[in-house]
């Protein structure tokens, strides 16, 4: 890499790329690589980029936040020469989900990846057979049970994956036109995917539940409860999330994925609250006491519209998003 050039400049179609900026304040940044004398390693492990910015020291990461990670501007500044950038997807908190389209995945079936609708950031993956694609979250994303809560959807053959609660290495290197224009042509008359909802329902329809993240395995009442210190923690939330809540912009209008942005920032910040309130009035919340506390805070926080009107799972919708922030959040 040139040192008169920046990552910006190298890598334009990242960068500046919506989705990828939508992520870039989380600290879940990082870059993959190989650990100790391991010639054998695929050189995808993450680093504990603490470590290595602090002390100097190269391990795994160990943990998911910014105990091991940074924000992407933070990476890019201390290491600008680095191969790859490492993120931490959590697609229920980011609203994003990426499509890993394996190196053997047939051609016909990668095209029709590669060209559905809706796709916010294509890349060639590590080994330059394969693709990274941004999409956001389908409508139909919490229709099937648990799968939303799953942490990858894998086809049955092994060509492509859903990750939605994984480690993606990017790239940085853009699909070019050239490429599109050629897989259009190899796009079947009977491709089995027209959207990103129908490549959703074909895997998360398989998918068996999962017994932790379920919104439905956080029971709610149907009025609120009483809920000692309630109040307190509501306030500290908003105080210390409002300020962080990103904009509408920052979504380019998508209302679903900037909602799940600001549920997951005020659950960030609720769960410390949590524990100091707690302590001092000698409480547990429990997963319900938490939804219905989170659902609280969202309403401060989320301007209302049409949609939340709706019912899921028999309560509020907003409610219910709380509810399945909750569950997934129980591991």
């Amino acid at each position: 890499m040139s040192p008169l050039a920046s990552p910006q400049e190298l890598f334009p179609a990242f960068y500046g790329n919506a989705a990828i900026r939508a992520l870039a304040d989380a600290s879940r940044w990082t870059v993959s690589g190989r650990l100790g004398d391991d010639v054998g390693a695929k050189g995808k492990a993450p680093i504990d980029m603490r470590a290595l910015l602090d002390i100097g020291r190269v391990r795994g990461a160990w943990s998911v936040d910014d105990q091991c990670l940074v924000r992407l501007d933070e990476l890019t500044a201390a290491l600008p020469n680095a191969a790859n950038a490492a993120y931490y997807l959590q697609a229920a908190v980011d609203g994003l989900m990426v499509i890993d389209v394996e190196p053997d995945c047939p051609a016909e079936i990668a095209a029709n990846l590669l060209t559905l609708p809706g796709l916010l950031y294509t890349e060639t993956s590590m080994s330059g057979l394969g693709y990274h694609l941004v999409a956001a979250l389908p409508d139909n994303f919490h229709h099937y049970g648990g799968a939303s809560s799953s942490r990858v959807l894998r086809d049955e053959h092994g060509w492509y994956e859903l990750l939605l609660e994984h480690w993606v290495t990017f790239t940085r290197l853009p699909v070019h036109e050239d490429t599109r224009s050629q897989v259009r042509g190899q796009v079947l008359a009977t491709a089995p995917f027209v959207s990103i909802e129908d490549l959703y329902a074909s895997l998360a329809s398989r998918a068996k539940a999962s017994p932790s993240a379920c919104a439905t395995m956080v029971g709610t009442d149907d009025e609120a409860p009483e809920i000692r210190g309630g109040k307190q923690i509501v306030e500290r939330t908003l105080e210390g999330a409002l300020p962080r809540l990103k904009r509408l912009d920052d979504f380019g209008g998508d209302h679903s994925r900037w909602e799940f942005s600001i549920l997951g920032t005020l659950f960030r910040e609720m769960r410390r609250h949590l524990v100091v309130v707690g302590f001092r009035s000698v409480t547990t919340y429990s997963s319900s006491d938490q939804a219905w506390l989170l659902y609280k805070a969202a309403l401060e926080a989320i301007p209302g519209r049409a949609k939340h009107e709706e019912r899921r799972n028999g309560r509020p919708f907003l409610l219910d998003r709380a509810a399945a922030m909750v569950a997934a959040n129980a591991r």
